[in-house]
């Protein structure tokens, strides 16, 4: 059995590239936290919400989200 320390757990962080985004929305249907929202053309990702699971990063059809890790 392997256990994993909180060192090596780390959390990631999602960053836009807010010159790709296409504000289409996937990324705010797909996320079960509710971290993500659309405010009019403007993508924010609430980080506290936020579990860093990465799945508004593989629905985002232009490529315009990364995973950072804190």
């Amino acid at each position: 059995m392997v256990l994993i320390t909180e060192e090596k757990k780390k959390k990631k962080r999602i960053e836009i590239d807010r010159y790709k985004c296409a504000y289409c929305g996937a990324c705010v249907a797909v996320c079960k936290f509710n971290a993500n929202e659309l405010i009019e053309t403007f993508l924010v990702i609430d980080d506290e919400k936020c579990t860093g699971c990465l799945a508004c990063i593989k629905v985002c059809p232009v490529g315009a989200l990364s995973a950072v890790e804190v």
